[in-house]
């Protein structure tokens, strides 16, 4: 059987808003923009590997979706990496697993996550049944729309603009087409937070959605956003960071404020998006056959209590939290999943460590327990750190040598 892909997209946003954002309030006041989910399913003829791509804040325990796809499509829940595209104008999905610092939910949000699993598993099967004879191919490009967000100010750290601190702007593309030429899907993958128009109270894809949006009007097929190391990086332009949420003369009027954060959507959605389409249309020949490899592990880490986070972030009263790392290899392309957002320094030490140039970092990967700073950084009191549930000593290890080494077993 030869290398085949195939893609789908399904339109996930909530019908009823209410008790669904955990972000600025408990319900959101209205829809800016659809929200959707893109799945990519692909088969070398003896393995099939799943990417699942949702327009939501994060993914929480994903275990249940991962058995049910497992029961009912046949695709092994270590082969299925499902992410979230981060824009927090956007419900969340799943459960809190025990230890982790995660925005949790009630009745509403339960309800909510089933009808998107059902959603989910439609998706897959429509990318199934699409998929065909195919080719691919890699690249990467820059993007300078993300800034380091951890700053020491006014005595303290904060979150803010560090133009000195670790960012990383390469963006990398992935390429899926037939053998004939006809758009698949791409596969984006950038470290930003998707929070250009946080506190507006509306559904939106935000930042990464108005990116594939883009892509697939340019080129066609499905565009699935991946986060990358983006746990200390934040847009450059946003409603929350323009002039501290004031204009020059005093606070800005609602509806300029509005008007403002769509705007900056839109700009860097385009920037980001038009650097994609510009690698993917430059990757000259693609490749008509890959080899595919999946697998999982999970490492059990010691619990550190949250400071100083947001009071819907309820941390279970336990003494581990699983660590969850995901590896999908098409070719000698690693995806390389981890369940939390990951700094920058941590993805440079996986990078150099890793036997694969071209390794490229998914965050929030099954599920989303909290931050993952370096170990250097908590020598410092800052956000990453007071948002990590793990221990000093434990996460960054797990992360770099545990899939450096599961990239050169699987290789």
């Amino acid at each position: 059987m030869a290398f085949t892909a195939g893609a789908a997209t399904v339109d996930i946003t909530p019908v009823e808003l209410t008790a669904l954002n955990p972000i600025g309030g408990t319900s959101f006041a209205g829809v800016h923009d659809p929200i959707h989910v893109r799945a990519l399913v692909l088969n070398d003829g003896a393995t099939e590997v799943a990417l699942i791509s949702a327009e939501l804040i994060e993914c929480g325990d994903m275990r249940e979706l991962r058995a049910r796809i497992e029961a009912e499509l046949g695709i092994p829940a270590a082969h299925v990496m499902i992410t979230a595209t981060h824009t927090h104008n956007a419900p969340r999905l799943g459960s809190v697993s025990p230890g982790a610092l995660a925005h949790g939910g009630g009745a509403e949000s339960a309800a909510y996550t089933g009808w998107v699993f059902d959603r989910i598993l439609i998706a897959l099967r429509t990318a199934r049944d699409r998929a065909r004879p195919a080719r691919f191919g890699i690249g990467a490009g820059q993007a300078e729309i993300n800034v380091n967000r951890e700053v020491y100010a006014e005595g303290g750290w904060r979150l803010g603009y560090n133009l000195a601190g670790p960012t990383d702007p390469r963006v990398w593309v992935l390429r899926f087409e037939s053998l004939t030429g006809d758009p698949i899907a791409v596969v984006a993958n950038y470290a930003v937070h998707s929070t250009v128009a946080l506190w507006t109270r509306e559904v939106s894809g935000d930042l990464a959605g108005a990116a594939m949006r883009h892509v697939e009007e340019a080129i066609g097929g499905v565009a699935l956003f991946t986060p990358g190391a983006l746990g200390d990086q934040n847009p450059r332009v946003s409603l929350e960071g323009r002039y501290g949420g004031f204009g020059p003369h005093g606070r800005m009027p609602a509806e300029a404020e509005r008007a403002f954060a769509y705007a900056a959507v839109d700009a860097q959605g385009l920037m980001l998006g038009a650097e994609v389409v510009r690698v993917a249309a430059g990757l000259g020949d693609l490749q008509p056959d890959a080899r595919l490899r999946a697998v999982e592990e999970v490492v059990p880490c010691p619990v550190k209590k949250g400071r100083d986070v947001m009071a819907s972030m309820r941390q279970a009263e336990v003494d581990r939290v699983d660590l969850r790392l995901s590896l999908i290899l098409i070719g000698d392309v690693a995806l390389a999943g981890v369940s939390g957002e990951v700094t920058t320094t941590v993805y440079r030490r996986l990078a150099a460590r890793s036997p694969l140039a071209r390794t490229i970092l998914v965050s929030i990967a099954n599920d989303r327990i909290g931050y993952l700073p370096a170990d250097e950084a908590f020598d410092r009191p800052v956000h990453s750190v007071n948002g990590c549930p793990i221990v000093r000593g434990h996460a960054e290890p797990a992360i770099v040598d545990g899939l450096s080494r599961m990239i050169r077993e699987a290789v």
